[in-house]
């Protein structure tokens, strides 16, 4: 747990004081590090074997903030990615840092370096004549050494576009150095959080969530954990949400190359209405389940009353009336008898 949490310092603190109370565990992160990523990880044994369930978010784990932040979360009970989170949760136990991970991308020493690479490729495919895209949505953009990669990568040929919310330290649309990069940043009702990291075009496309910008203090002094997107459903469904928000012309804004933004252009559309519409309606559902029809009901089995002989009823004599001769209705019996 973090307690350097910004804005969450004294919550930290006091849920720290009731989970150890508790009997859990509570690992305070690294001298030097912020522990910035967002990482569950359910570890169990079933028949003999060790499963685990991994969630990997870019948000965190609060009430107040999942009211006004946009993020996004993967579940997964991906073994491998269970094993690379558990040795991340080790790692942070023994005071060290992930050195080296296959899937992960984990910071502050695997993160950076990975993303670098998969602009590198992307940059010699664009070399060699072939297309090339990359698109990364973050909150902030100041990392130097990606910066000079992502202009490198637009001088090859390569198509970039970019959604950053926040501070972003490159200009696109410069004549002979960005003219391939486009910069969009969406400031609405929501404050926009989720990261999203997309390497590549059909079948090497690679798409990540994570919580990680592409600033220094990110990538060089945080521990932040990207994880690969692997159903194919999943993908293309964060694909299009980014898509979504490369054409909002209500809260969207464009870059110039003189480093201004203006007004997007073309049709009236409201990324985050769209998405608040489509969650209302149950679009986001992506495994709908199938109607179930359920056998007719059974027709009601008609059943015969047995005919039985009525009662036999003593016929008896009237019960005589009897006169009173008390009150009014005395008087009026004994006046006409």
């Amino acid at each position: 747990m973090e307690l350097r949490a910004r804005f969450d310092e004294e919550n930290n603190i006091g849920w720290s004081r009731v989970l150890e109370q508790a009997g859990c565990r509570v690992i305070y992160g690294l001298d030097g590090l912020k522990v910035h990523s967002k990482l569950l990880l359910i570890t169990r044994v079933h028949d003999g074997q060790v499963e685990y369930i991994t969630q990997v978010g870019t948000g965190n784990y609060n009430e107040d903030t999942v009211r006004l932040y946009t993020d996004y979360a993967l579940m997964t009970a991906d073994p491998e990615i269970g094993a690379e989170a558990a040795q991340v949760f080790n790692c942070l136990s023994m005071g060290e840092v992930v050195e080296d991970s296959r899937h992960l991308m984990v910071a502050p020493a695997c993160l950076r370096d990975k993303a670098a690479a998969l602009i590198d490729r992307e940059l010699e495919l664009a070399r060699a004549g072939e297309e090339a895209y990359l698109g990364f949505k973050l909150n902030g953009l100041t990392d130097k050494l990606l910066i000079d990669k992502l202009i490198e990568a637009s001088q090859a040929g390569v198509r970039i576009d970019l959604v950053v919310r926040g501070i972003c330290c490159l200009v696109g649309g410069v004549p002979g150095l960005t003219d391939n990069i486009t910069v969009h940043s969406i400031v609405g009702r929501y404050l926009e959080h989720a990261r999203i990291y997309i390497f590549g075009l059909g079948e090497r496309k690679q798409v990540y969530i994570s919580s990680a910008d592409f600033m220094t203090r990110n990538t060089t002094r945080r521990v932040e954990v990207a994880v690969p997107v692997h159903d194919p459903d999943l993908r293309s469904h964060l694909e299009e949400m980014f898509a979504d928000q490369l054409r909002d012309t209500a809260k969207g804004r464009v870059q110039q190359p003189d480093g201004t933004y203006a007004r997007a252009q073309g049709e009236p559309f409201n990324a985050q209405e769209h998405f608040c519409d489509q969650a209302y309606a149950g679009a986001w559902a992506l495994e709908k389940p199938e109607p179930v029809s359920e056998p007719p009901a059974p027709k009601p089995k008609t059943i015969k009353a047995e005919k039985r002989p009525a009662p036999k009823v003593d016929k008896k004599a009237p019960a005589p009336v009897r006169k009173t001769r008390r009150g009014l209705l005395g008087r009026i019996i004994s006046r006409d008898s």
